[in-house]
């Protein structure tokens, strides 16, 4: 018989789609009813803000913290610097530590969003395992914890097998990462009680190699428990859209662009979508899900309307949706549409149609601007444009145009 959940935090796991593995359910779901526990998940300082590749893993610590319990969200300001292989074909470019505390200061943006941090038993903390990695004498590393480690385990781990397989290199410096995954779950129980770590199915090796050093060295049960590896109805990964990466931080993304990804999901993701990514009742996303033709874009607006509020406040998810209603519905501009902003200078000499589809971030390359507007795709004030080498003038610039990649995909020119 299957084992039920009784502790608020897994009941919501379970039933929202957020459980794909467990260590064991049932010793987790008693430690959780006993008090508050501390739990993490770790992400890596690869770039000044996350994307919504990572959301998934953002709402369990916040659903975490909701339901009584202490989310730490651990920065890799150490393990950055060497790179995780897991889920890559090729070794991940080494960047400075200056570079990678940038990025914990951007990410660290994106987390005050959805945690309480405070010093409260519940409140979140945000740790960075340079903290201890940074330290690290080698030699003595090697002989306290290298001695837990079989190569023959290693060389089985997921990310390193896909690698040899394929015949790519794997570097010795990236062997070597899921040694100091594991040393952070020890440490981290060791400083902070820390009592089970999170993340997506890939990292479920790494995951184990933790809790087993922890019950080696620190003589603790703790836990360990996985996602699904979450893709869209049409096969496609989560976080990319044709245009680039879905970011969480609005000086890479504005708030309407976020609004208008989750406007355009797919009508079989609805429903799983509201019950992950908002706080809407479990019951309330299943009917909204359930809806179909005409009606279930008015569930995919609260699906956009509740996703943006909690990533950019309600003001920025209002802001969104009506836009969109004077984009969509009325066919008329709105200044919070993404803006191409030209100096008096540019705009003198004119812009190619193709490259302000590409600077403005409606088309990813040149290549796929002339694919959108050879295929009928692209509109100037609503007119099409055909012409691949149209130029817009300085007189059409000096009008703020909207511009179009598809029905969807708008933007304005603004000369400043």
């Amino acid at each position: 018989m299957t084992y039920k959940p009784k502790s608020a935090f897994l009941i919501e796991m379970e039933t929202r789609g957020f459980l794909q593995d467990c260590t064991d359910l049932q010793g987790l779901d008693e430690r959780l009813l006993q008090g508050t526990m501390p739990a993490y998940i770790g992400f890596d300082a690869t770039a000044d803000s996350l994307h919504i590749g990572s959301l998934i893993q953002i709402m369990m610590l916040r659903w975490l913290q909701k339901t009584g319990h202490k989310p730490i969200p651990l920065m890799g300001g150490g393990t950055t610097k060497i790179g995780d292989p897991s889920g890559k074909d090729e070794s991940r470019q080494l960047i400075t530590p200056e570079l990678i505390n940038e990025n914990i200061d951007g990410i660290q943006k994106v987390f005050a969003k959805y945690l309480d941090f405070g010093e409260g038993d519940s409140d979140a903390m945000m740790i960075n395992n340079a903290e201890w990695l940074d330290k690290l004498n080698y030699i003595e590393f090697l002989r306290d914890i290298g001695k837990h480690f079989t190569i023959n385990r290693m060389i089985s781990m997921e990310s390193v097998k896909l690698r040899l397989d394929r015949e790519q290199p794997l570097t010795f410096l990236e062997f070597n990462y899921m040694l100091l995954q594991a040393y952070d779950f020890m440490e981290l129980n060791n400083r902070y009680g820390v009592a089970m770590q999170m993340g997506g199915s890939d990292q479920w090796g790494n995951i184990v190699n933790g809790i087993d050093l922890t019950r080696r060295l620190n003589q603790n049960t703790v836990f360990g428990l996985t996602t699904p590896l979450l893709t869209k109805a049409d096969g496609s990964k989560m976080g990319k859209s044709a245009s680039g990466a879905i970011w969480l931080n609005e000086d890479k993304l504005s708030a309407y662009e976020f609004w208008q990804f989750w406007r355009n999901t797919l009508d079989a993701d609805v429903g799983k979508f509201l019950k992950l990514f908002t706080e809407l009742p479990v019951a309330e996303c299943d009917r909204l899900g359930a809806l179909q033709g005409q009606d279930i874009n008015e569930a995919k607006i609260t699906l956009a309307n509740e996703v943006t509020k909690l990533c950019h406040g309600e003001n920025a998810a209002n802001k969104a949706a009506t836009t969109a209603q004077k984009v969509f519905t009325e066919g008329s501009a709105d200044d919070n549409l993404p803006t191409l902003e030209l100096t008096v200078a540019e705009a003198a000499d004119g812009i190619s149609f193709t490259q302000a589809l590409v600077r403005s971030g409606l088309a990813p390359s040149g290549k796929e601007a002339k694919r959108i507007i050879s295929g009928g795709g692209a509109r100037l004030n609503d007119d099409a444009i055909s012409d691949a080498g149209y130029m817009l003038s300085a007189d059409e610039l000096a009008k703020t145009p909207k511009i179009s990649a598809s029905k969807k995909k708008h933007a304005l020119i603004k000369v400043v």
